[in-house]
């Protein structure tokens, strides 16, 4: 059978949480609008009869600020080292260029498909320029042009990766979809609703630790923390009167019990750590 390790790499924003969705027909990357969503390396195990892909969503390439950003980029060069084929994803109506020097800088040794994202509207014209661009690269194998949102092309995708890798044993068992426990993605529902709800400087600022996830017959009881850099940042949170903080907690709630399938009930504490992003303790703690 085909067996392989499929990293997908690029800006932020260019749409590699919403393909690893779309190629394993699950949800197991939150998105968002906002740039720099993704701050772990999520992987995604898709078997069937003739192959298994273990597909590895990274966070969006960028110059580090902070600590947590030097984590992130450290998941990056980490899914570098053991991937047998890399997906680079573009905006299709990105700067071609920009994005040709971040793939180069990747001094990729696995081959590559450049993917041209977001093609709905362009003409077929503008769609063989970028694809005519990207083809004269070193790094580039083959080159498709998709909508990761409508899942335009998507299986035409996966035939390109099947056709590009091994054959082999596969890793892990048929049932499993992931590598990652149910709390992380538990937290990772919980986060993005901060990024819907809240402005644009909370959700970078915050973070979600799970610290209570008990399972009875009839209900999952989750307690979780929302860390935050300010004492000023929990009275937003909170919002007024709680209001904030009590829709925060049904939207995710819902994506939470039908992830699960089961009742849940979700308690949300909100708490100022100054600095985390830059504390190597905190981030140890928080799971980065």
């Amino acid at each position: 059978m085909k067996v392989g390790f499929v990293s997908i790499f690029g800006k932020p924003n260019a749409g590699k949480s919403t393909l690893l969705n779309a190629l394993m027909g699950e949800k197991l990357a939150i998105v968002s609008p906002k740039v720099q969503t993704t701050r772990h390396r999520i992987k995604g195990i898709l078997t069937a009869d003739n192959y298994q892909v273990i597909f590895s969503d990274t966070p969006g390439i960028i110059e580090p600020k902070y600590k947590l950003h030097e984590k992130m980029m450290q998941q990056v060069r980490n899914s570098l080292e053991d991937v047998d084929l890399a997906l680079l994803i573009v905006d299709i109506r990105d700067h071609w260029e920009e994005n040709d020097r971040l793939f180069a800088g990747l001094h990729l040794k696995a081959p590559a498909i450049v993917v041209l994202n977001k093609m709905d509207g362009l003409s077929p014209e503008k769609i063989a320029e970028a694809r005519a661009f990207f083809e004269t690269k070193p790094y580039c194998q083959r080159t498709l042009a998709i909508s990761a949102l409508k899942k335009t092309h998507v299986p035409e995708l996966l035939d390109m990766i099947l056709g590009l890798l091994p054959e082999g044993h596969p890793y892990f068992d048929g049932t499993d979809l992931t590598d990652l426990p149910t709390k992380f993605f538990v937290g990772e529902m919980v986060r993005e609703k901060i990024f819907f709800l809240y402005g644009d400087e909370i959700p970078y600022q915050a973070t979600v630790m799970v610290q209570e996830f008990k399972e009875t017959p009839t209900l999952t009881k989750i307690r979780a923390d929302i860390i935050v850099q300010r004492e000023s940042q929990k009275g937003i949170i909170l919002g007024e009167g709680g209001r904030m903080i009590r829709q925060l907690g049904t939207a995710a709630r819902k994506d939470i019990e039908e992830f699960l399938g089961r009742k849940v009930f979700l308690e949300l504490f909100v708490k100022a750590r100054p600095k985390w992003r830059d504390n190597e303790i905190f981030l140890k703690e928080y799971g980065y």
